[in-house]
């Protein structure tokens, strides 16, 4: 609908780490496809999910904890793993 808000794709990141710098060049490219804004989330933040993701980040999700892709990914594999969530022109 015309005026609302952006989705969002959450990435679960912390400080320092890495591999979230590499995700973000496979997910900036897809954001505007499909309509989100990147959110990053630190995991340090929040005892419950440091605990679920803190040796698999990055992860990205759209708000499930229990639906996400964990790195590896690539663009390919993340424009699949949305489109089966998202509705994409």
């Amino acid at each position: 609908m015309a005026g609302d808000k952006p989705a969002e794709l959450l990435l679960y990141t912390t400080l320092g780490c890495s591999l979230c710098e590499k995700a973000k060049a496979e997910i900036w490219p897809v954001l505007d496809s499909f309509g989100l804004r990147l959110r990053e989330v630190d995991i340090a933040a929040d005892d419950d999910l440091e605990q679920r993701f803190g040796t698999r980040i990055p992860v990205v999700g759209l708000g499930d904890p229990e639906d996400v892709l964990g790195w590896p990914f690539d663009r390919d594999g993340l424009v699949d793993w949305l489109r089966v969530r998202i509705r994409h022109p």
